[in-house]
């Protein structure tokens, strides 16, 4: 078969269940779905969002469906089973797939629930997967090492370490992830404050965070959808004398005009992060990162020179790192971002992988 790398594909992609497109509940994966469907419309192909009702994502084209919203899979014990509500949204996007799959070329999914896994056999347009999370749960590792064994083409991952958290994982290519390094601007004058970016929710470990700030009086802005109300209450108590300043959810425009302003940023998170959206945006401003030496960010990360690593779950470690982070050049950090990380870079990626699939 040969396959004619010049032509547009009609390309379906598939959004997380879990929140409509822009309102932040779908924590990085919104990011990966607007990068990659705007520079594969910028490179000609034709495309599709389907996506939760309310959902809007710049100038992509959407197509909402409505049904109720899916529990998030890190909310998830390991041996817990599949569950779905009764007019699950998740159903109902692929429910729409199906009846519209002989006008596509290839469907993308973004989403990490079982039901588009055990899906892919029974559709006759096929499916790639990209896999937003590490190793979570026993049925979730079985679907897709499922899928992963039948079309081995149609897996990717977003880092090494997060592939390695299956026992397949180191078989499948990476992508990565790319930026319109355009959006951010540098700063190289910022201001005594410390930064943290993401969803409110314990497996991000927002809390040593703001240990650091009550420990060390240095102001930390927190910028994210609170995902879990209960959780960032127990925070506010707890730390009743940090400094934080809690600014919430922010497009892109005004989330890198705070974060630039930030001598550091946190990353604390207590799983295995896929990749680190939010690293490659601080970089991009020029915001020298301090992240736990887990998951995707400790790829990114090159230790002492855009910032540190430290051992997981050390509020000491972080704040050992912050004594040092004068000696970050923040223009380094710029630079970085624009040569591993532009969204063309990741196009190219994720293009090839469109066509091996094909292929």
């Amino acid at each position: 078969m040969t396959i004619n790398t010049a032509k547009s594909l009609n390309l379906l992609f598939i959004s997380s269940p879990v929140g409509p497109l822009g309102s932040g509940m779908g924590g990085g994966v919104e990011l990966t779905v607007k990068n990659i469907a705007q520079e594969m419309l910028r490179r000609g192909h034709n495309l599709k969002v389907v996506a939760p009702q309310d959902s809007v994502l710049g100038t992509l084209p959407i197509i909402a469906i409505a049904g109720e919203l899916q529990t998030s899979a890190q909310t998830q014990l390991n041996n817990d089973p599949i569950i779905m509500p009764g007019n699950a949204v998740l159903a109902n996007m692929w429910d729409y797939a199906r009846q519209v799959q002989a006008d596509y070329d290839l469907i993308v999914n973004f989403a990490y629930d079982w039901l588009p896994f055990y899906l892919s056999s029974f559709f006759t347009c096929p499916i790639a997967h990209l896999i937003s999370m590490g190793s979570l749960t026993d049925a979730m590792d079985q679907i897709i090492e499922q899928v992963a064994n039948k079309f081995p083409k149609n897996i990717a991952f977003h880092s090494r370490v997060q592939a390695a958290t299956f026992s397949f994982g180191n078989q499948h290519r990476c992508l990565g992830n790319g930026f319109d390094l355009s959006l951010y601007n540098f700063c190289n004058k910022p201001d005594n404050c410390l930064g943290w970016v993401g969803r409110i929710a314990p497996e991000k470990g927002l809390e040593d965070a703001v240990a650091v700030a009550e420990i060390t009086g240095i102001p930390l802005k927190i910028l994210g959808k609170i995902q879990d109300e209960e959780y960032w209450q127990q925070i506010c108590q707890k730390y009743l004398n940090a400094p934080v300043k809690y600014l919430g959810f922010l497009p892109t425009k005004q989330l890198q005009k705070e974060l630039g302003k930030c001598k550091a940023m946190l990353v604390t998170p207590r799983w295995v992060e896929a990749f680190g959206n939010v690293v490659i945006e601080a970089l991009a401003c020029g915001v020298p990162v301090i992240a736990y030496r887990r998951g995707g960010p400790s790829e990114i990360v090159a230790d002492g020179k855009t910032g540190f690593l430290v051992e997981p779950d050390s509020v000491m470690g972080l704040i050992e790192a912050i004594k040092k982070i004068d000696e970050i050049d923040r223009d380094a950090c710029h630079q970085e971002a624009e040569r591993e990380y532009s969204i063309m870079a990741m196009g190219d990626r994720t293009e090839q992988w469109f066509w091996d699939i094909l292929s």
